[in-house]
């Protein structure tokens, strides 16, 4: 019983980012402190997207780079990530201590890298290690903080996290994947697989393997903005968009 286990994280102290770095060629906007790039305009579906990141002025992003042509719904909290170019969250999400790769898409309630408690400790409350909180001493307990920051979340690109969904500390999630509605994901997915459930489990892949291998080959998703307009409508048609571009 005296073990002591690696916490799966917990609260959401947020320091300077000094770490990371904006996602590859992405002119990514850092915001430090308790928000706030773009417009501030509040809108559950904005009709039109920029450069500089839509932040709604309900949502609270610190220390983090944002990308650009980016939405961040009402009432998300973001803490210590990277977010990459064309990727939203929709409203009422967490995310702390993350990397979201480029045109994600992240769902309403929408939870990465949650904070749990010490169960292997007498006390489970926060307490323990918010101790500064309630007065118990002059310092937290630091440790317990930075083994979340150690096991940040990844999430590649073009991904679909649904409603709900919760992604566990240290996870990383593949290129083209979807994490069904209310799934809790605890170990890695992998490249355009569909996984769902409690705990998350690979339900089918979204294409053939030799087709997700031609997709991540061709790499869209760094395409600069010039050649999207000029593509754009090619991205309806799988068969014509694997035969008119080549890895």
């Amino acid at each position: 019983m005296g073990a002591n286990p690696l916490p799966n994280g917990a609260g959401s102290r947020t320091p300077e980012l000094t770490s990371r770095s904006a996602p590859s060629e992405v002119s990514a906007l850092p915001v430090n402190g308790d928000r706030e790039a773009g417009t501030g305009q509040k809108d559950e579906n904005p009709k039109r997207l920029g450069t500089a990141p839509l932040i709604d002025p309900t949502a609270r992003v610190r220390n983090s780079v944002i990308g650009e042509w980016t939405w961040i719904g009402p009432n998300t909290s973001i803490d210590e990530t990277t977010f990459g170019d064309y990727s939203y969250v929709a409203g009422d999400a967490q995310i702390i201590y993350a990397t979201v790769g480029k045109w994600c898409s992240l769902a309403s309630h929408v939870r990465l890298n949650p904070g749990n408690h010490p169960t292997w400790r007498v006390m489970q409350h926060h307490a323990t290690y918010r101790r500064t909180q309630y007065g118990f001493a002059p310092t937290d307990d630091e440790d317990f903080f930075q083994w979340r920051r150690d096991h940040a979340v990844t999430i590649g690109h073009d991904v679909w996290i649904g409603h709900g969904a919760v992604v566990m500390p240290g996870v990383s999630i593949g290129n083209g994947a979807v994490i069904g509605s209310s799934a809790v994901v605890t170990k890695d997915v992998d490249p355009y697989m569909i996984a769902v459930g409690v705990p998350a489990r690979p339900l089918r892949e979204r294409f053939p393997r030799p087709i997700a291998e031609r997709l991540q080959a061709i790499a869209w998703w760094d395409w600069p903005r010039d050649l999207l307009e000029s593509r754009i409508a090619d991205f309806n048609d799988l068969d014509r968009f694997l035969e008119m571009y080549r890895d």
